[in-house]
């Protein structure tokens, strides 16, 4: 997968379609594509019933219609039970929605190979470029990139102890994400949360028509498990 990522922009020009949750990795993976100068022809996304989708990060559909809205690129979707292995067929019957009208897939991957490995089979499978801008990346790294880009962020579940449910909604910047970086070592959770320590979501990056704000009520499983509801997007 490293090789891929490191010749892909030496391809030249593509049509391309992003695999689309709204969260921080995806966005930052659009920005980068849109940067080299290649276009996107659509948002790929799976909406996963189950809250905890072993490959999906699961994002209230009102919010994620209004980044594609603000984004002003179209996005394809399909819902899924978010079963094991069972997500695949559903990934894979969304990619075949634009076979033949791009010639990539890209994703927001960081250090997944569960899910890297998953993608690209299926890529091959429809002699598609499979896309991972970000792979490899440290975690460090992403966050300087999504500061430097002035991209607004925010915590929407959180799904590990460490940190607490007041960071839901609360937007990330360089001053708070110092405490965010002593919580991750003392309490052993990776920053960039490929672990699924939390879902993220984007209320502002560079190609948005129009910052996004939300109202929204938080609700609780357990001690370590908050993610936000009933959300008025604005």
């Amino acid at each position: 997968m490293r090789k891929i990522v490191k010749l892909i922009f030496l391809l030249g020009f593509m049509k391309l379609a992003v695999l689309f949750s709204g969260g921080k990795d995806s966005c930052l993976a659009l920005h980068k594509i849109l940067q080299e100068g290649h276009e996107v022809k659509c948002l790929l996304n799976i909406y996963p019933k189950n809250r905890d989708s072993f490959m999906f990060h699961r994002q209230d559909l009102k919010l994620l219609n209004t980044q594609a809205e603000r984004l002003g690129i179209e996005m394809v979707s399909v819902e899924s039970e978010g079963v094991e292995e069972k997500e695949l067929a559903d990934l894979s019957e969304l990619i075949g929605k634009v076979k033949g009208k791009v010639d990539g897939i890209v994703v927001g991957g960081i250090a997944s190979s569960y899910q890297g490995k998953r993608v690209k089979k299926i890529c091959d499978e429809f002699g598609l470029k499979f896309i991972a801008p970000l792979w490899d990346y440290k975690s460090e790294k992403l966050w300087d990139e999504l500061f430097e880009e002035k991209f607004e962020i925010i915590m929407i579940k959180i799904a590990c102890d460490g940190i607490r449910k007041e960071w839901l909604g609360k937007i990330i910047d360089r001053n708070n994400f110092n405490e965010l970086k002593k919580l991750s070592e003392k309490y052993k959770f990776r920053l960039d949360f490929e672990g699924g320590e939390a879902e993220t979501v984007v209320l502002n990056m560079p190609e948005y028509s129009k910052r996004i704000e939300i109202d929204f009520d938080i609700e609780n499983e357990g001690e370590y498990r908050h993610w936000i509801k009933d959300v008025v997007v604005r």
